[in-house]
């Protein structure tokens, strides 16, 4: 069996929890495993690491490198297939059974999105292993079995059972459904639907054969272009769900009964995580953080900095240091709508965290006035900037841990804790860690324009424009 892992989302829906450059497959969340890499570990339960492939946005190629050499799994780079943009799921799985297919022939593949929790068990075993059955001649999704009414999630209504040696694996669909009322909900439940969890098994040659008869835009569009864009500005931005799966006669589920929560919205994380006495979930990162409570129940904290909460319920607050969110719990699918002003404003913190990472190591603004800003960059061993050149400001450095090797112009010199340079706006420079420890340099930007646009790289190790 092979995967197909999906990790190109934005996950704008938990803002500012995950932006657009660190979206909530790559944060770690509920323990020291990002939710990519617990899907990667997942899929090492039916497939060999040559066998895992993985579409995601072009940005988050360094992500997804980083996350797999933390693992220490060696997936061929060749293996990773970069969307220029994101035009939702069945562009997404065409193009990776496509070339699966290609690489492999016809075969069974198991497609994963990256940004789920889930318990791994032996229902989940044994689900998989009825899928594989089922993908000779089925399009098969797995159905979750609710423990609740909810809202948040899609539903499928089984039809036929569908036997394999006089037992039953499965279900014909008989009726794909969109998020329900809380009333309707109710009646799925009572009638045995299944949640709709994302989660699919495909033979590549029965999917491409339903791809062709219902998504022919899809399909001509990857016949057409030549390259990835030209394909990319072709192609119609559609689901799986809605270009295939609710339209084929070949639809079939098979029931999984295990933990799963499609963490869609911060609803969903307040459930996913362990409550205390008194109904709230909270977790805390960063120097000095923590939380007092003081006569609250039922809210979700997330933060980063002291926050105390007096005689409040069923709030979600989320402090990340440079954004805050406080929302009623139950109104917390709304948040996209804030994302989508701050994009509409060109608000930056849409987009990037107080902390950056690069494929060299991170950033972090620590303070920032109208012509200034500081940051605390850590290079990791053996890394280095891009040579570059600033036009609109100046940087001075100031090492704090670990040897910096410093190009400023024409000179070329080393820096150690307590030594500090000064590199004028207009003149090249790179920063290059050399050492075996992590390199900590605290930089002060002076200039009119601080935007990270302001960047023209002359060389790069890592292939960026």
């Amino acid at each position: 069996m092979k995967t197909l892992i999906l990790a190109g989302g934005k996950g704008t829906r938990l803002w500012p929890l995950s932006r657009e450059a660190m979206p909530k497959q790559f944060i770690k969340v509920f323990s020291d495993r990002s939710l990519f890499q617990k899907t990667v570990e997942r899929a090492l339960l039916f497939s060999k690491p040559k066998e895992i492939f993985i579409v995601t946005n072009k940005e988050y190629k360094f992500r997804v490198l980083d996350d797999l050499n933390e693992l220490g799994l060696k997936v061929p780079e060749e293996n990773i297939l970069l969307e220029p943009v994101g035009k939702n799921t069945l562009p997404a799985i065409y193009w990776g059974l496509k070339v699966i297919d290609e690489n492999y022939g016809d075969s069974v593949v198991a497609v994963l999105p990256s940004d789920h929790a889930i318990k791994v068990n032996d229902n989940y075993m044994e689900a998989f292993k009825k899928a594989e059955k089922l993908a000779e001649k089925y399009l098969v999704t797995f159905g979750i079995k609710p423990t609740k009414p909810h809202t948040g999630y899609g539903y499928i209504k089984p039809g036929e059972k569908i036997k394999v040696e006089g037992k039953t694996i499965g279900y014909l669909v008989d009726e794909f459904k969109e998020k329900p009322d809380l009333e309707t909900a109710k009646k799925y439940v009572e009638n045995g639907y299944y949640w709709n969890s994302g989660m699919f098994m495909f033979r590549t040659s029965v999917f491409m054969e339903e791809a062709r008869k219902h998504a022919p835009e899809t399909v001509r569009a990857f016949e057409e272009g030549k390259s990835i864009e030209e394909i990319y500005e072709l192609v119609p931005e559609i689901s799986v769900d809605y270009g295939i799966m609710e339209k084929t006669d070949k639809a079939a589920v098979v029931p999984l009964n295990t933990y799963w929560n499609d963490l869609g919205s911060f609803d969903a994380v307040y459930e996913a995580l362990d409550k205390d006495e008194n109904g709230n979930a909270v977790q805390v990162a960063g120097f000095k953080a923590k939380y007092i409570n003081i006569n609250s129940r039922n809210n979700l904290i997330l933060t980063e900095r002291l926050t105390a909460t007096v005689g409040v319920e069923d709030l979600i607050i989320v402090d990340t240091g440079d954004a805050l969110l406080v929302a009623k719990r139950g109104e917390t699918q709304k948040v996209k709508e804030v994302y989508k002003r701050l994009r509409e404003e060109n608000d930056e913190r849409a987009i990037v965290h107080r902390t950056a990472y690069r494929p060299w190591g991170s950033y972090t603004v620590l303070e920032e006035g109208e012509r200034y800003k500081i940051k605390r960059i850590t290079v990791l061993p053996g890394k280095r900037l891009s040579l570059q050149i600033h036009y609109h400001r100046s940087e001075h450095w100031v090492v704090v841990r670990g040897t910096a090797k410093v190009v400023v112009g024409d000179k070329e010199f080393i820096l150690r804790p307590g030594e500090s340079t000064f590199i004028p706006a207009g003149v090249p420079h790179r920063l290059e860690n050399p050492g075996k420890v992590v390199l900590e340099v605290i930089e002060t930007q002076i200039g009119e324009y601080l935007g990270e646009d302001d960047i023209v790289r002359l060389q790069d190790d890592f292939g960026r424009e």
